[in-house]
């Protein structure tokens, strides 16, 4: 096992790695939850959906473990089931099964752009000063999960706020806060799994944390039939293309594509980056047959395929998870953790009640501990130089404020061409990121024209 994943050659050990992975796991098991909840008022079985979203997570992390041997985790991307359900079946009047069968078309097109290599020459084209940002970014991006989960900011209202901590949940997020950093000053191995497993067992007596009352519970297998393969009938991909439909079809899976790319890409360098798992500007190993070339490629494999995986299943986009960061942190190094998340999703199938007594509030102290950690990316950047600055600014500002890791990375990208081109130094961008920039923009006028 050691040397099929290279976990002492990484720096790693076992038990790390077995940490890491249950970490990564907690932080991220929300979406068990949340996915039903979002894809079900489609008319999508919620225990359908459940199942899906669990093998769909265990297949694409079980992938990522064992090709590509590096510590992410996937499921179904947040943000992208929200734009499965409220924009392409709600606003745009698509049937779920069609929106299913244009998930699967988006797989197959990542698994298109992974093999030309186009994928990764993306990540190459990325100026350091973006890459830092985007790194810090989604530090603040999951940051701002993990008080939103806890309830500590308030976003129901007109103007966000803060909590009046009124309610238990908030005041956990604290514990488990003070808990983590505690540990973490102490040098406590695993300091976030006992911060996430310590609170959920106080938030039993305050209220928080519900105890189920049965632990087996099988339920919700029942519904698996209904939505698995379901796009393969009549409704799905033989009414898709139907008359008058092709451009929105063709629009929707550019828009699906071109999120989970970026999102993607964002989790890579951000994550993966930092730790030393890829070193996107270490020349010498993009270009050898080992080391960043050989992961990457199969990270960005394992995470194309996913995709397509997930549709045929029944569920949204499933993509690489931010929320890995956090096993990350915790020293994992390989793709043992990877294997140790997918194997706690699958052991939820039966035991969904016990896993998923760790609420929200427990799991946020993790997140936010992850964002100040990534906040150590900001250093790198030029602050006094506003052709660092401005792209930075943008990517930082509109990653975190608008809840979504592309518009970001697309706000960061127009704004770095937009001042060399003041600058008169636009021949010096990467073609790569220059058409990437124009596609976002296509994108964003095709949403306004289109309501996308």
């Amino acid at each position: 096992m050691d040397k099929f994943f290279g976990i002492t050659e990484s720096g790693s050990n076992v038990r790390t790695e077995i940490i890491a992975g249950f970490t990564t796991f907690f932080t991220m098991a929300y979406i068990m939850f949340v996915n039903p909840s979002i894809l079900s008022a489609t008319g999508m079985n919620w225990g359908g959906v459940f199942v899906a979203t669990i093998l769909a997570a265990a297949i694409g992390t079980l992938i990522m473990g064992f090709v590509a041997k590096v510590p992410f985790a996937t499921a179904p991307g947040m943000g992208l089931n929200a734009f499965f359900t409220y924009t392409v079946c709600f606003g745009l009047g698509f049937h779920w099964k069609e929106a299913l069968a244009m998930v699967f078309i988006c797989g197959i097109v990542n698994i298109i752009i992974t093999v030309t290599k186009l994928r990764k020459a993306i990540i190459k084209a990325i100026p350091k000063s973006l890459q830092l940002a985007i790194g810090g970014g989604i530090g603040l991006f999951i940051a701002y999960i993990g008080f939103i989960n806890a309830g500590i900011v308030n976003i129901s209202g007109a103007v966000p706020a803060l909590s009046n901590f009124t309610t238990a949940g908030p005041v956990l997020t604290f514990i488990g806060i003070a808990i983590i950093v505690i540990l973490m000053m102490l040098k406590v191995k695993g300091a976030m799994l006992i911060g996430i497993i310590t609170a959920t067992l106080i938030g039993i007596p305050m209220g928080v944390t519900i105890v189920p009352d049965k632990i087996f519970d099988l339920s919700a297998l029942s519904g698996f039939g209904d939505v698995s393969l379901a796009f393969f009938g009549d409704i799905g991909f033989k009414s898709l293309f139907v008359e008058g439909r092709g451009l929105i079809v063709v629009i929707i899976i550019f828009a699906f594509s071109l999120t989970d790319t970026f999102d993607t890409i964002g989790t890579f360098i951000g994550t993966g980056r930092k730790s030393g798992i890829f070193d996107a500007n270490d020349e010498k190993a993009l270009n050898e047959s080992k080391g960043f070339k050989s992961k990457m490629d199969k990270a960005l494999f394992a995470d194309s395929t996913a995709t397509s995986i997930g549709a045929l299943l029944g569920t949204s986009n499933t993509t690489s998870y931010i929320e890995s960061a956090s096993g990350i942190n915790e020293g994992g190094r390989t793709g043992l953790t990877s294997v140790i998340v997918a194997a706690l999703f699958l052991i939820c199938l039966p035991l969904v009640a016990i896993f998923g007594m760790a609420p929200g509030e427990a799991t946020a102290p993790a997140l936010i501990i992850v964002g100040i950690m990534m906040a150590d990316s900001f250093k790198g950047i030029r602050w006094d130089e506003l052709d660092e600055a401005i792209p930075a600014f943008f990517t930082v500002a509109i990653m975190t404020l608008a809840y979504n890791i592309s518009y970001g990375i697309a706000a960061g990208f127009i704004f770095y061409c937009l001042v060399k081109l003041c600058r008169k130094q636009i021949k010096d961008v990467h073609p790569i990121l220059i058409g990437a920039t124009l596609l976002f923009l296509v994108y964003f006028v095709l949403m306004a024209v289109n309501r996308i």
